[in-house]
């Protein structure tokens, strides 16, 4: 069974352990079930306190990294056994994972491939059962992002993102990101294009400014463009220039234009409304009452080709000023950027 998907979050290496460990006690809600900790090949432990586990990866990182196996519990009681690591800054520039680094060990921890559902005696609709399967994955998928890199308000990490590939991608490639302050969400944008024009590993400039981050971007050449594709693999340009343009966008207009993108019709999917509202409340009234008259529905190539074009996008502002960007992993949040972009009127 494959693993996944993989939630990275940045902050400076004198910060890192006390943000794996506030991300560990807000994943493990419940200290019930045995933690390990392995610091190789100096220490390990074996244990239901996060605070030992904390405590043992805090006398040894920094001479080794850390790795921890934990169970998080998600939404309905879900419980999903995961694997969070925690790596050195030499580390890092040896081979770049990404400072924190987390994944459950099972995909379909987040992403099933079956859901149990009420449905009654009216038709299947794949598009309603798509979006229901949109629902479970991205409440998941934001609510472990946020534990994983805003637990507490000390906004230790600045970034952060989900994808279901391995290693940290350019944040308009990835199904989710984190921004610790809203009002540099435009760092998502230029991220991306250094990570993709300069092929420089994210991991290792997610940390940069904003200033840094527009000083590599201006110096490219006039003209230069990085090729940019969704979940569907269709492929599009974004222009050196067009980057700029969005730097020098009010914040506040910027992240209204993703907001506005993100609330934009979509025919297919405000048609699939009706039926997929039906097919939950009979599924939660089945389960509240015990009767269990549940089908196995299985997702097939039409439930993900439907969810690759047209899964919507959720803007989430934070109470803490931070800001979330998500949407299903099987989408990526650049058709997201783009329009906001041509909302600006900026793409060229």
């Amino acid at each position: 069974m494959k693993s996944g998907p993989y939630f990275f979050a940045w902050c400076d290496e004198a910060d890192r352990v006390d943000a794996f460990g506030a991300a560990l006690s807000a994943l493990v809600k419940v200290e019930q079930y045995s933690m390990g900790a392995i610091m190789r090949p100096e220490a390990e432990c074996h244990t239901t306190s996060v605070g030992e586990v904390v405590a043992k990866v805090r006398a040894h990182f920094g001479r080794t990294d850390a790795e921890t196996y934990f169970v998080a519990s998600l939404s309905y009681e879900h419980f999903v056994h995961c694997i969070m690591r925690c790596y050195t800054d030499e580390s890092e520039r040896l081979k770049p994972w990404g400072p924190i680094h987390m994944h459950p060990r099972e995909i379909e921890d987040f992403t099933p491939m079956h859901m149990d559902l009420a449905l009654g005696s009216g038709p299947r609709s794949v598009k309603a059962e798509a979006m229901l399967a949109w629902h479970m994955a991205l409440e998941d998928i934001d609510d472990v992002l946020v534990r994983l890199c805003a637990p507490d308000v000390s906004g230790r990490v600045s970034t952060g993102g989900c994808t279901t590939a391995w290693t940290w991608l350019a944040p308009v490639a990835m199904c989710a990101t984190y921004n610790a302050d809203a009002r540099y969400i435009v760092r998502d944008l230029a991220l991306s294009w250094v990570s993709l024009h300069d092929e420089d590993k994210m991991s290792l400039i997610a940390g940069m400014s904003l200033e840094a981050l527009h000083a590599r971007v201006d110096a490219a050449p006039s003209g230069a463009r990085v090729t940019m594709r969704d979940g569907s693999g269709r492929s599009t340009s974004l222009s050196r220039e067009t980057v700029i343009k969005a730097l020098a966008t009010p914040p506040t207009a910027l992240l209204e234009a993703l907001e506005a993108s993100a609330e934009a019709p979509d025919n297919a999917w405000r048609a699939a409304e009706p039926r997929a509202r039906e097919i939950y409340e009979r599924t939660l009234q089945s389960r509240e009452s015990g009767e269990q008259v549940l089908s196995r529905v299985e997702l097939t190539g039409d439930h993900v080709y439907f969810l690759v074009d047209h899964a919507r996008f959720n803007v989430r502002r934070l109470p803490s000023g931070g800001v979330v960007l998500a949407t299903h992993p099987y989408r990526t949040l650049w058709p997201l950027w783009a329009d906001a972009l041509c909302l600006l009127g900026m793409m060229s």
